[in-house]
């Protein structure tokens, strides 16, 4: 198996050096052995789990989810628990989804009604922002 240091290693998994040092220190990179010179040198089995991290990450999963998923690729693994992780990613996924819909949707109505003409007072943007503001104070 061929070796090779963090530079090469981020620059194929394609993250930074600083990435790579931060998952191990989170633990999602295993201890590597270090070359007599003290550099550390990793393997493709590195190259793709950095990889899998990095689309996991651009899945939404969060670090803790990724150490789970990397648990359960194990043989011992249950793809029944890496399904459950995933159901509640896309269910996460899906409520911040209508979260921000219903954000585009009361902004596209602030933006409609201001003709992006004369002075600021009176500008309905303000006055929204201003009342949903007043609003939610009042219900804290």
């Amino acid at each position: 198996m061929r070796s090779m240091t963090i530079g090469k290693l981020a620059k194929l998994a394609e993250v930074g050096v600083d990435t790579v040092r931060y998952y191990e220190r989170q633990g999602l990179l295993p201890q590597v052995r270090r070359a007599d010179s003290g550099y550390r040198l990793y393997s493709q089995h590195d190259v793709d789990r950095l990889s899998f991290i990095r689309r996991a990450k651009t899945l939404g999963f969060s670090l803790q989810d990724i150490a789970e998923l990397l648990e359960l690729n194990a043989p011992t693994g249950e793809r029944a628990e890496v399904k459950r992780l995933s159901e509640l990613r896309l269910a996460s996924i899906e409520l911040k989804i209508r979260e921000l819909t219903a954000i585009r949707d009361a902004l596209a109505v602030l933006v409609d009604s201001c003709s992006g003409r004369g002075s600021i007072d009176g500008c309905p943007i303000i006055e929204g922002v201003l009342a949903q503001a007043l609003h939610h104070e009042r219900e804290k």
